[in-house]
């Protein structure tokens, strides 16, 4: 299901959060207000490609702070499950005490409201960059054996921060530092004539 330019759900479920507590009641909506925040899916705990990624996501929040952005991660695991995988360091297959709150969409109604589930029940690789007020701005999905690249995450971020300061779009390869263009045809006339020479 597209979701870019909808409200993210309004669903409350169980979560651990950073700091590794169980939250009966965790709702998106309710963490860090007015702040954007990246929301991502991946199919099971203590599995393979998903602690690469979630690692990776954790050496990384330094970079998300810097943009005042919340990282959420979820899957349709337990709780409990979370938090034992948090309390299993690296090296025996865990991701150790990392630094944002997991989703345990266990019950499956976030997932199924997104429509990521797969046929045996588990979700896709899905991200879901928010903006300030909870509205999807941008979304990718993964299929379970390709894992997802957090730093264009953070692209992306910046791209969508951009955009929201200055009233410009983002030609193709934007990055942090480059100049955006006017939504008008004289603007991306002049674009694409100087990036052309």
């Amino acid at each position: 299901m597209i979701m870019v330019g909808n409200r993210f759900p309004d669903i409350s479920t169980p979560a651990v959060s950073e700091t590794g507590e169980i939250i009966d009641n965790f709702n998106i909506h309710d963490q860090a207000k007015g702040q954007h925040k990246i929301v991502f899916f991946y199919p099971l705990d203590f599995t393979f490609v998903c602690p690469t990624e979630i690692v990776t996501f954790d050496k990384l929040i330094p970079e998300f702070e810097k943009r005042n952005v919340k990282i959420i991660a979820a899957s349709v695991d337990s709780a409990h499950c979370h938090a034992a995988w948090r309390r299993t360091e690296l090296n025996e297959g865990g991701i150790g005490e990392v630094s944002f709150p997991m989703i345990a969409d266990i019950k499956r109604q976030l997932s199924t409201e997104l429509g990521i589930l797969t046929d045996c029940g588990v979700t896709y690789r899905a991200s879901y960059l928010l903006d300030a007020k909870g509205i999807v701005r941008h979304m990718v999905v993964n299929d379970l054996p390709l894992g997802r690249n957090v730093e264009e995450m953070i692209r992306m971020v910046d791209a969508l921060q951009f955009s929201e300061k200055h009233g410009e779009v983002c030609p193709a390869n934007w990055k942090q530092g480059d100049t955006g263009i006017s939504a008008t045809r004289e603007s991306t006339a002049a674009y694409l004539s100087e990036s052309a020479a």
